[in-house]
């Protein structure tokens, strides 16, 4: 069975604007509630390690030309996905400010 990769590509791409578009409003939504902007950073930081060490380690080549192709991906598409964390030194430079 062929499965069109470009349709898989635009159902992705669309569901990740739904999804981009739904992290916008819950950031609209708790403007100036600093403790509801840490939840939903949370929230965001454990998405991200449940996808990198779940489905995302699953699905790493296992032959030479897939690794190559993956590493040219990251590449030319900007680098690997990385959720920093805020230092505390910057946390309270911010309130030294005040």
């Amino acid at each position: 069975m062929y499965i069109d990769k470009s349709f898989e590509r635009e159902n992705l791409s669309q569901k990740l604007e739904e999804i981009t578009s739904a992290i916008g409003d819950a950031v609209e939504f708790c403007q100036g509630d600093t403790i509801a902007l840490l939840s939903l950073l949370r929230r965001l930081e454990i998405l991200h390690r449940e996808i990198c060490e779940g489905e995302f380690q699953r699905s790493l080549p296992d032959n030479r030309h897939a690794l190559y192709a993956l590493l040219r991906e990251i590449e030319s598409e900007g680098g690997w996905p990385y959720i920093e964390r805020m230092r505390l030194q910057d946390l309270l430079s911010n309130l030294e400010t005040e």
